[in-house]
């Protein structure tokens, strides 16, 4: 059992290791493709490239371990709103929309 573990471990360590290659590959090919012609800037090597994926991933995507974690806020105000009645959601799109901008269709104005 425990060496069907180590296997299947392996074969996803080497799996993750072959897609950050390919990945690394094609940014080194698209910037030396690009950026040298637009900007006048300098080939990568390969490590350069694998450098720029790490550190686009810290300055933009950070590591937060399961993806979509973040929205779990919008799920919950989602189920909110479905447990509110019609007058409960007038009353909450009012209070917002003098602070968030529009919610849902402009309140018709009244007729002088």
């Amino acid at each position: 059992m425990k060496r069907n573990w180590f296997l299947r471990g392996l074969k996803f360590a080497l799996f993750a290791v072959l897609i950050a290659c390919v990945f690394s590959y094609v940014v080194m090919l698209l910037w030396n493709w690009l950026m040298p012609a637009l900007f006048g800037w300098h080939v990568i090597s390969f490590w350069q490239a694998v450098g720029i994926l790490v550190l686009s991933k810290i300055l933009l995507g950070g590591f937060r371990g399961r993806p979509g974690h973040h929205m779990y806020w919008r799920h919950r105000m989602m189920e909110r709103w479905e447990q509110m009645t019609p007058e409960e959601r007038e009353k909450f799109r009012a209070s917002m929309r003098g602070r968030c901008g529009p919610f849902g269709p402009p309140a018709a104005e009244p007729k002088a």
